[in-house]
């Protein structure tokens, strides 16, 4: 072969070449596959490992914290029910609210208006304080100790020097406002036994005290405490209708007068419990057997007919 002649710029190994070119492309194929953002990369990643293969490859953790279901909320003590077999004279609403989802139950009159008597003195109580603390004063003790009177002991006279001091049918108005009332009104004499109320905003007369906006963040927890200790002649109704454990834990204000006008006993229950507020309102006409007493024991047994088994 030493007599043969090459072209110019032949090569002797063309194969070794080649094998070499196939070798380079190989590995730039290779290297685009594994970096980020090529055009290979899903190539790369679009035959993923089998399910079974990936789950022995990641064991499960067997002391990880369970996701819990949402809870559900206890059933109120309350359940709608008939009433008709109790009988009772005159005229009756009842309503319940549940603090925790704002659902209120009630009577098919629980939007029914009556006068309020010594239940609305819980309101004037709250506005003054609420208003006392917004002027950035501290009550008295000689005032705070005329609160607690009007509160545990119904004490008329210096509810209406509280009434007067908070603007009077002013503070009902507000009342209104504050507390969302969609169904009461002023007294049109303008005083305070006279206020109009139903028995669905007295429930949420209820929860209006209970979460703050009516006495304010600085006295909230000390009119609830007072609530809780109203004592004769008020201490009767809604309350009376627990176990006597529950009762001291019951937040209570009640009123009672005789209606000359209308010829009516007026009995009205106010009452705010753990999860829950409620409204009893009562008129029976003169002559009933037992007078305001007739109207008390009313409350309390329309709250017993409505409790469920368990309570």
């Amino acid at each position: 072969m030493a007599g043969v002649r090459r072209r110019p710029g032949s090569h002797r190994r063309p194969l070794a070449f080649s094998a070499l070119a196939v070798v380079l492309v190989g590995l730039l194929g290779l290297s685009l596959r594994v970096i980020p953002g090529s055009p290979l990369e899903a190539t790369a990643n679009s035959h993923p490992e089998p399910t079974a293969e990936r789950s022995a490859k990641q064991p499960v953790d067997r002391n990880a914290p369970r996701v819990a279901p949402s809870p559900t909320l206890t059933p109120l003590p309350f359940q709608e029910k008939n009433l008709d077999s109790l009988k009772i004279k005159g005229w009756y609403g009842w309503s319940v609210l549940d603090k925790r989802t704002g659902k209120i139950i009630g009577s098919a009159n629980m939007d029914e208006t009556s006068t309020t008597a010594s239940l609305i003195k819980s309101w004037v109580v709250a506005d003054y304080l609420r208003l006392r603390a917004e002027d950035g004063k501290t009550p008295s003790e000689a005032k705070l100790a005329d609160a607690t009177k009007i509160i545990r002991d119904s004490d008329n006279t210096r509810a209406q020097e509280f009434y007067e001091s908070v603007g009077g049918s002013d503070s009902i108005e507000r009342l209104i406002s504050i507390c969302k009332l969609t169904d009461s009104a002023v007294a049109s004499d303008g005083g305070w036994s006279r206020t109009e109320l139903s028995p669905r905003d007295t429930a949420r007369l209820g929860l209006c005290i209970d979460d703050g906006r009516a006495a304010g963040l600085k006295w909230t927890k000390w009119l609830l405490s007072e609530m809780r200790q109203v004592r004769a002649p008020g201490d009767f109704g809604i309350r009376k209708a627990f176990p006597a454990a529950q009762q001291k834990k019951i937040a209570i204000k009640n009123g009672w007068i005789d209606r000359d006008k209308e010829e009516e006993y007026h009995v009205n229950c106010l009452a705010i419990g753990d999860t829950w507020t409620m409204g009893v309102m009562v008129r029976s006409p003169f002559g009933v057997e037992g007078g305001w007493e007739y109207g008390m024991d009313a409350c309390e047994r329309i709250t017993k007919a409505l409790l469920r088994p368990a309570t």
